[in-house]
Order: structure tokens, then sequence, then C-alpha cells
């Protein structure tokens, strides 16, 4: 990384510093403020003792295969660790704010949803010269995926990658968790050269991982901001954007993976299937850690909002049938996903029997209120275009704390469902994320499955070391209380 880099990002982290230190000053805030800070305080904690953990592990591997896990698992823990901290900054900045009497804003705000990648696949253009001919130095290399959404980072299995693959492939399913419809969801390609001579680790191969992890957490929230201040040759992805990477210490103890490619996707880039997106290339050719990239991506992005899956809104209602105020009824009304569901009772819509009417509520339905009615109050006008034409419906209740209350909640669901767009057209299928297993030299690829699907590549079998590196570091994490 080129010195400006390396100043911008020491810059973000002391920013970030100074704010943590200057709000320690300050009263304390209320008890849900208190609990917020100290859950993500907790989980920087976890993370700053999952990254020591790591750098043990990696300082006393002797295996490439291990030292490859252990250098992936301590690069998405400084991941974490500054995803943390810029959240925590956020937390304190908003609580300083509020004491000082400004309000956050009143406006309506999106529901969340979840966020579901799979498929992931990344075609290859190797020469024909290394490809169908064999020709040339085997140039092999381990690669995998860090994904950031908001503060949540997650990666993929390790793949090792060599010319006799024609595409990468991750057969993970990473799901995103309370995720809002403005999302960016950024997916970056990291890679180290896996060559077979592995080399001397240092003098600190010998160490055990057990005992002591430091002093108080505070210290070392503090030692990690500065061993992620030195982010190495990593690129930035943008203005703003610092890229974890090892501290200088331990990155000469193994190997070091470099940001290879990089994209960012919104939720236009949601859909219900396989897709391709543009990646924007990290390095050149004459880079050790190089993979010929054809410069795409492809991906199965898929999302749920909650308000397509739970129920907003459940409640007795009166619905008006015919023109005039003599026809209106009792109805049990639920209102999920693009639907306002009227049963004739509670009982009917508890034992899954039919609605006897359903409202469509859409992105483009109008709600609005009228004082006309049989009874004094106000009602509800739902008008919903359906099939070339306007169709309206006019709800009442029994109260005018329950007509603002499904007023509000008719207001907020057209509003989630207009912010969520695409994803609120039908409910999108989510996969169960798979198990960690065996990582396989030679996989099937694109390629393989369009000209030659009757001939499976066969290969060696590098053993699983993801579930073993996860759970050493878990034991060394319960065992340095």
């Amino acid at each position: 990384m080129s010195a400006v880099k390396t100043v911008s990002v020491s810059c973000e982290i002391s920013s970030v510093l100074c704010c943590l230190k200057g709000t320690e000053v300050l009263p304390r805030g209320n008890m849900s403020e208190d609990i917020q800070d100290e859950e993500v305080l907790q989980q920087i904690e976890r993370e700053v003792r999952m990254r020591e953990g790591a750098s043990k592990l990696l300082a006393a591997c002797s295996q490439r295969e291990q030292a490859l896990e252990a250098s992936k698992s301590l690069l998405t823990c400084n991941a974490r660790i500054l995803a943390l901290l810029s959240q925590l900054q956020k937390m304190r900045r908003a609580q300083i704010l509020q004491r000082a009497g400004r309000r956050p804003s009143e406006d309506l705000v999106p529901c969340k949803g979840v966020l579901a990648l799979s498929d992931l696949r990344i075609p290859l253009m190797w020469k024909d010269s290394e490809y169908f001919k064999n020709k040339g130095e085997l140039h092999r290399c381990a690669v995998f995926c860090l994904l950031h959404c908001g503060t949540e980072i997650q990666d993929t299995d390790l793949v090792m990658v060599d010319r006799t693959l024609t595409d990468v492939c991750f057969e993970d399913t990473i799901i995103f968790n309370k995720v809002g419809p403005g999302f960016l969801l950024r997916l970056e390609l990291y890679s180290s050269c896996a060559v077979e001579d592995f080399g001397s680790l240092g003098t600190r191969r010998g160490s055990r991982l057990g005992g002591s992890v430091g002093c108080s957490s505070g210290k070392k929230i503090r030692a990690a901001f500065e061993s992620a201040a030195f982010c190495g040759s990593i690129s930035s992805g943008g203005p703003g954007f610092a890229s974890p990477a090892l501290s200088p210490d331990l990155s000469t103890l193994g190997p070091k993976y470099n940001l290879l490619a990089h994209t960012t996707l919104r939720i236009e880039h949601v859909l219900d299937g396989f897709k391709t997106h543009d990646l924007t290339l990290a390095t050149t050719e004459d880079s050790p850690f190089w993979l010929p990239l054809y410069g795409n991506v492809c991906c199965r992005l898929v999302a749920q909002p909650l308000c397509m899956t739970q129920p907003v809104i459940s409640g007795q209602l009166k619905v008006k049938f015919e023109e005039d105020f003599s026809g209106w009824e009792n109805v049990y009304g639920v209102l999920r996903g693009q639907t306002l569901l009227c049963y004739q009772s509670e009982e009917d819509c508890g034992s899954e029997g039919k609605p006897s009417l359903k409202i469509p509520i859409k992105k483009d339905t109008l709600i609005c209120l009228s004082e006309s009615g049989p009874d004094p109050g106000q009602n509800i006008y739902i008008s919903t275009q359906d099939q070339g034409g306007d169709v309206t419906h006019t709800l009442s209740t029994h109260s005018p704390e329950d007509t603002q209350r499904w007023n509000d909640a008719l207001w907020q669901h057209v509003y989630n469902m207009s912010q969520w767009k695409q994803c609120c057209d039908d409910i999108m299928k989510i996969e169960v994320p798979r198990t960690r297993k065996s990582i396989t030299v030679s996989q099937g690829s694109l390629f393989h499955e369009i000209v030659t699907p009757s001939s499976p590549r066969e290969g060696p079998v590098v053993p699983d070391l993801s579930m073993e590196i996860r759970h050493l570091l878990s034991s060394y994490y319960k065992e340095s209380y």
C-alpha cells in the first residue's frame, strides 16, 4: 500500500479513537444506550480474543493449509473489529446529538429483511497453452470471499485454484439478518499464492495456544486499532474505505492475502435467479497472487423483507361491502404480505380457514381517512389498481384508537413495500446454509457442466481445516477468561 493510503487509514483510526475517548467523560445515558454499548463492546472483545488466538495459531502452524486458514481467520477478525468500532463510533455520535437536544428524524423507517447470497461463481480466463495444453508453471492460489453488509461481515470457504479450473465455485449460502432496503453488500475476493515451499514461520512456531491474552478490554481494543492501522499492500475500495490486513509483525509469520477484485451489490441486483455482475479488478498480471479473471461474478442474491414473511397487524374490523352504509360486516382482519385477509371470526383465522374477503395491498396502494361513515369517527379508504381498474374498499373499527393503529400500520406497510421494490412482488426462497465440508482442489465448473457433463473431474482432496481452525479458536477464546 502506498504511503498516502497508509496515512489515510491511520488518520481514520485516530479519529475514531478520539471520538471514543471523548465520549468516556460524558454522563451516562439511559439504560438502553448502556445495553447497546455493552453489546458492541462485548462483540469487539470477542473478536479481539479470536484475533489473538488466530495469531498464536498462525505462529504454531507447520502445514501450508493450516497457515492459509489461520491467516484467513486473522484477516476476517480484523475486518469485523474495524466494522464494530465504526458502529460504536456512530452510536456514540448519536448519543451526543440526543443529549444536546437534537432528536432523531421521525420519518418513516422501512422494515428490515433477510438477505442471502448463494451459488457464488467467478469464471476464469486461462490462456489456451495453460488450460488445454497444460504448459507453463502451475500457478496455484488460495482464494476466498469476504462479504461486508453494514457491520456484519462473513467469509466463504477457502478454495485452492489452479489452471485445471475454469471458474471458482463457492458453495456457501451467506445470510445477513436485519438488513435494510438501502443495503450495500460489498464482495471482496482475496488471493494468496500457495507455493509448495512453505518456509519458516519464525521463532514463534512452537508457542502454545493457551495462556493469558492480556489485561483490560480497553487495552485490547486500542491494540486492535493499532494493528489494524497497518494495511500491508491491500488496495482500498474507494474513498474512506480501509480493507483489513495483518499487522507487520504478524504478516511475516505466514501467507498473506491480497485483494484481487471487488464489487458492490444493491437492492436493484436482487433477483430470484442466477445473475452476472461486474467485478472491479484490484491487481495486475505481474502480481504473484494474480488469477486470470473474466471480470464477472455470478451469484444468486435474494431478499425476504419482514413485511412479507410476518403478519403486520390483526384485529376486529368492519368492512363495507355495499354502496350504502347498511352493508357493513364485522370481520377479523390480518395484514400479511400483499393482502389484507378478512375472516368471519378469529377462530377461522386460527384454524387456517378460507378468508371471506381478500383486499389487495400493493406498493402503489392509496390509504386515506374520511369522516363519513355509519358511526362517528374516521373510516379508512383503501384504493388499489387491479386488473386495469381501481378497486376501493372501506374499513372501520370499533374505536378511534384502533382506527389510528390500523391506518398507521397500513401506511407503514405500503411504505415498506415501496422501499423494498421487486423484493415484495413474490416471496423469494432462501436456501438453508449448508454445513462446511471438505475443500477439493478440483471442482465442477460451468464450462464442464455445459461441455462435458458426463465426465466428472477428479482430483486430490484437501482435508477440511476450516472447522478445525474454528474449533481451536473457540476453545482458545473460552480458556482465556
